[in-house]
């Protein structure tokens, strides 16, 4: 009885969740191109809905979309990536990545302090501009136990940034006189969201476009590393100052989020041709449908009054990371003679 009473909490705010994530897949569908991608779209919607209705029926089911949907969603997207594509990829990206990651989350450490930033929605941000937007956002945020407004926020700082590079990014390429794979690996590199990364490609060519796909799907598979680090870096902190676990043996196994095990486990599965290619596809699909839905459950949960508080100081944050990252990551490809 029990367990049938928590279902029936979940399906209202579950239910109110998943229309706004359809809405938001329409409205994304009208769009004449990609300039903003769902995820965005449904984390908005739900921000304005609590603004003006906020019913507690509906709690229960927001949370469990915010945390447990979200977890699931990135356990699908595993079945997306392929080990051949990272190392085909690989080769070329690597070392840009490398040093745009460095760039994040070094130079954004330094900055999140400069201004007075907590620890965890500097590095949301810096997650965001250096691996992938929204799902590196939405991977890490649940290892730190981030507050709903810091995920909405860094989702925000990112997304205003990607805007302006869709536009620029074409625009500074000609003028460079890059070639498909130069710009491609740049943007694919440089630029944060999926949809905003694709529509930045393919404003340049076809070619550059498909290469920077690829480019992103591989940035996609540093969300493995990244949250373990920061799953130990927050057990630290729990651990400091608190004499009940502070000498207390570090559980290893804990440190290996499950979403995240099963996230690797999809993409070594879908690397060994195990899944075909139309279930790997749906997979996928239903992975960012999931996604946009568990975004829409956090804009119900947060209000402009919470975000209002963060001040100007976060965007500020997101927009020097991704000049930085921008400019580092020409910068190692024309150390590397591919401009």
């Amino acid at each position: 009885m029990r367990i049938i009473k928590n279902i029936c909490e979940i399906i209202p705010g579950f239910a109110v969740s998943i229309v706004i994530a359809f809405v938001a897949k329409i409205l994304e569908g009208c769009l004449p191109i990609h300039l903003i991608g769902a995820s965005v779209i449904a984390l908005f919607i739900g921000m304005i809905i609590n603004h003006f209705w906020k019913p507690d029926f509906l709690k229960s089911g927001i949370k469990f979309t915010s945390k447990k949907v979200l977890k699931f969603a990135i356990v699908l997207l595993g079945a997306s990536l392929s080990v051949k594509v990272i190392l085909s990829v690989g080769k070329l990206s690597l070392m840009v990545m490398i040093f745009t990651l460095l760039t994040c989350f070094g130079g954004g450490y330094f900055i999140g302090k400069a201004l007075k930033l907590n620890w965890k929605l500097s590095n949301l941000i810096s997650a965001g501009t250096g691996i992938c937007g929204g799902s590196a956002i939405a991977a890490i945020a649940p290892v730190i136990d981030a507050e709903d407004s810091d995920i909405a926020y860094a989702i925000s700082a990112t997304f205003l940034f990607d805007m302006a590079m869709i536009v620029l990014f074409p625009i500074m390429g000609r003028m460079m006189g890059l070639s498909d794979m130069a710009y491609g690996l740049w943007a694919g590199t440089a630029v944060n969201d999926t949809s905003s990364v694709v529509a930045a490609g393919y404003a340049f060519s076809e070619g550059a476009g498909d290469f920077a796909t690829m480019v992103k799907l591989t940035r996609t598979l540093s969300i493995i590393p990244t949250v373990l680090v920061f799953s130990f870096i927050n057990l630290r902190i729990k651990r400091k100052g608190n004499p009940d676990i502070e000498h207390s043996k570090v559980n290893i196994a804990g440190l290996f989020p499950w979403f995240i095990v099963g996230f690797l486990a999809m993409a070594m599965i879908n690397s060994l041709g195990v899944i075909p290619t139309e279930v790997s596809a749906f997979a996928k699909d239903v992975s960012k449908f999931l996604m946009v839905t568990a975004l829409a459950a956090i804009g119900l949960n947060t209000s402009f009054k919470d975000m209002k508080k963060s001040g100007v100081n976060p965007m500020i944050h997101g927009f020097i990371i991704s000049a930085l990252v921008v400019i580092v990551a020409i910068g190692v490809e024309w150390c590397m003679g591919l401009v």
